[in-house]
Order: structure tokens, then C-alpha cells, then sequence
């Protein structure tokens, strides 16, 4: 959640970054209203208190008819305090409501608008020109059907829409592409992480991935989330901690399959495996200070690149615009691939920096070091993520290296997790 005190001081930043969110900027003075109400009754129970405090000494050493009417005074003063500390939680507990609904504070210079209004940073490699080379390229499912890799059909036969079969070779090319990720990132001094994908609601509201439920599922039975992500439960993983960041970033790769409604994409991208509702996914996650957080989240974006470079991908690098930044992130890059079949460019990866905004929420601090080498107090520490791969990386892969005769080249970092195949043929 965002820094109350730092609202406080500054809520004009926060109207600003609300109206660069396209979202309500009545709501930071709701939660100055509430902050200030929360302020009045603490100190509304403290002053209660301290008095009945004070009292009770004197009913300590009164005697006879003033006794008795200190005492009666004690009564009152007691009931008194029990309602002052009621309020004075309430208003916390409508505080905390509010505060935790509030969108993460933009980064200067991340563009406004919705999702159409992102900005593109840069462009690295060119699209090929298959009619130059004399043949319309297929798209991905129908070259993963000649491969033998994918299987729409029986997927929807066994889980339903928007479920699949990968197999041959089409497994295979996703365990590699996962495989290299998981290499870079081990060469990147990341720590590789097999990480749960069933997590508790505090650790998926912690996230702030609560709040967009309708894509979440749910396993009423257990009160347990499934993730959408390994972020969710990597975020969870230092929470109610105090880290030691002296020695640098604790940077984490988490290996996973993630799960997503796709609620509200009805009839988009119905067909393949680009919008599904399972699929593995490894994920850079890193703490650091948050004087760093924005250094780490180029590095982060560094990395995705070069994944992208290995397996030779003409992509985009984007500025997400303020309204599609979602409630954690203060700035998103992603990268997008060239999609021939659709004649677009589409996500493959994106990098957030979530500034402290999950950390207050669960809890994550550093300690500080004072000048003189002593131990400082508590700061919260800055989280961010990166997608370094997932199946939709395939879909990319099999369309821009397809042949004419439906084989598709394998790249050549690719080609020692593929036990040194070139090329992919159709079956």
C-alpha cells in the first residue's frame, strides 16, 4: 500500500497520479479525511486513558464518600475508554480499507491514458517479409498441429475451453525455452525457486492481486488462491520479515504453473495457446532498497531482452500507460514480440516495479545502518518482477522461424536444450 504519510505531505503527487490513472482522485482526500479521523479518535482513546490512569492512583490512597465517587468516576472512565479504543479501531480498520484500494503511486514520466496510450521505448529486429519469400505464414496452432505439439482439441475434451495438450516436441520446446530462462537467470546470481501455486488470501492480497478476483480462482473449501503467478507467492515468501540487503538485492527465479480465469476476454484469442487458463511461467522476482528499485527494474528489463535476443525475436519494448498499470505497479516495460499471423506485436514479457507498496502490505523491512555503523530502525523494502519465460513464448518461436513447408528453425541458443536440433519437422 502507498505511504500515508508521504500523501499526507504531498497528496497533490497522488491527485496527479490518480488523474494519470484515468481513477478517482476524490479518494485521496477520502483517506486524508480517514487518516485524519483515525489521528483524532487515538488520540481521543490516549487522553481517556492516561485519565483513568491517573484516577486510579488517587482511588489508591482516597478514603470514605471521595473514594467512593472516584471509584464511580473509574466506572465511567473505563466504559469511556473501552468505547474510545472501539472508534479509534474502526477508524484504523476504515483507513487500512481505503488505503489498501489505493493504487500504487506512479512513476515521473510514465505515460497517461489506458492501454492504448502506452509509448514504445524501442524496436529491436525486423519482421520478415513472407510474401518476399513467397508464402503466407500459418499461425501458430496450425504449425504446432503439423508438429504434433499442440492439442487444442483433446485439452478442451479433458479441462474445457481454453485448455491444451502440449506433447513431442511441443513439451520439449517448452521445458527448453524454461530451461534457458533458468540458466540466465542462475548465471544472474538469481536463486531458483519451485514455488507453491496454492497461496493463502493474505498472501494474495499482500499482492494487491485481490483485488482483480474475477480472474482469480478460488477454492472456496480450503480458502486457498490459485496464482496467477509465482510473484504471489515469491512476494509471500519474506513476509513479517526484516531482510539484510547490505549485501545487495535477494533476487529470486520462481518456476511455476500459473492459473487465470481470463475473465472479460470472452471471444479474445480463442484460438492456440496465446490466452489460456493454465500455463508455466518463470519469473524474475527481486527485494532491494527502494532507492534502487528503479536501477533493478532496467536490469530486469535487460535480462528479458536478452532472453528475447537468444532466441532471435523481432520485438518492442513498451511504457505502459498509467490506467493499465493494475494497483501495485508504479512503472511496467513490456516486451513484445512480432506475431506474423496477426500482423501485431504481443506481450511476451513485462517487468514491474512495485515500489514498497506490496512490502507495507506484508510487512517486509530492512534495517537501516546510522552513520556511525550502528543499527538503524525499519524501512520497507521495494519489490519487482519480470517474466523471463512462458508457453506464449512459444507461439512467438513456431511463427517467426516457420518455413515454407511448416518446419521451424530452431534458434541456435536453443538448440543444446533441444538435444541439437535445427530444425522441427512436421510430422
Amino acid at each position: 500500500m502507498i505511504d500515508i504519510k508521504d500523501l499526507i505531505a504531498e497528496p497533490e503527487k497522488y491527485r496527479a497520479s490518480q488523474r494519470a490513472r484515468r481513477a478517482d482522485e476524490s479518494v485521496v482526500d477520502a483517506l486524508l479525511e480517514a487518516s485524519q479521523a483515525r489521528s483524532s479518535a487515538l488520540t481521543q482513546f490516549e487522553t481517556l486513558r492516561a485519565e483513568q490512569k491517573a484516577q486510579g492512583k488517587k482511588v489508591a490512597k482516597a478514603q470514605g464518600e471521595e473514594k467512593e465517587e472516584l471509584l464511580a468516576q473509574v466506572k465511567q472512565l473505563a466504559s469511556d475508554v473501552k468505547s474510545a479504543e472501539a472508534a479509534a479501531d474502526d477508524a484504523a480498520a476504515r483507513l487500512r480499507t481505503i488505503q489498501s484500494s489505493f493504487p500504487n503511486l506512479i512513476h515521473e514520466g510514465v505515460p497517461a491514458g489506458g492501454e492504448e496510450d502506452f509509448v514504445t521505448l524501442r524496436t529491436e529486429g525486423s519482421p520478415r517479409d513472407f510474401s518476399a519469400e513467397g508464402f503466407e505464414p500459418r499461425d501458430h496452432l496450425a504449425l504446432g498441429e503439423l508438429l504434433g505439439a499442440v492439442d487444442m482439441e483433446r485439452g478442451a475434451k479433458v479441462s474445457g475451453s481454453r485448455f491444451y495438450f502440449l506433447k513431442g516436441i511441443g513439451a520439449r520446446l517448452e521445458l527448453a525455452i524454461m530451461q534457458m530462462g533458468l540458466d540466465q537467470a542462475v548465471q544472474a546470481e538469481f536463486t531458483p525457486m519451485i514455488t507453491p501455486t496454492l497461496v493463502r488470501p493474505e498472501t494474495m492480497d499482500g499482492t494487491g492481486y485481490l483485488e482483480a478476483h474475477d480472474d482469480v480462482y478460488h477454492l472456496e473449501r480450503d480458502d486457498l488462491y490459485l496464482v496467477g503467478t509465482s510473484e504471489v507467492a515469491l512476494a509471500g515468501y519474506h513476509a513479517d520479515e526484516i531482510l539484510d540487503l547490505s549485501a545487495g538485492p535477494l533476487r529470486y527465479a520462481g518456476w511455476s504453473s500459473c492459473y487465470r480465469r481470463e475473465a472479460g476476454s470472452h471471444g479474445k484469442d480463442t484460438r492456440g495457446i496465446i490466452r489460456v487458463h493454465q500455463f508455466n511461467k518463470l519469473e524474475m522476482f527481486v527485494y532491494c532498497t527502494a532507492e534502487d528499485s528503479k536501477a533493478e527494474h532496467e536490469r530486469l528489463l535487460a535480462w528479458e531482452e536478452q532472453m528475447l535476443g537468444k532466441l532471435e525475436l523481432p520485438y518492442r519494448v513498451i511504457d505502459t500507460a498509467a490506467g493499465d498499470l493494475g494497483l501495485s505497479a508504479a512503472r511496467k516495460f513490456d516486451c513484445e514480440a512480432w506475431v506474423p499471423s496477426q500482423d501485431t506485436y504481443r506481450e511476451l514479457t513485462s517487468t514491474s516495479d512495485t515500489t514498497t507498496f506490496q512490502a507495507r502490505r506484508l510487512n517486509i523491512r530492512e534495517r537501516t545502518v546510522r552513520a556511525d555503523g550502528a543499527k538503524g530502525s525499519t524501512q520497507p523494502v521495494a519489490t519487482l518482477n519480470g517474466t523471463l519465460a512462458t508457453t506464449r513464448w512459444i507461439v512467438a518461436l513456431l511463427e517467426n522461424h516457420q518455413q515454407a513447408d511448416g518446419s521451424v528453425h530452431v534458434p541456435e541458443a536453443l538448440r543444446r536444450y533441444l538435444g541439437g536440433l535445427e530444425v522441427l519437422e512436421p510430422q
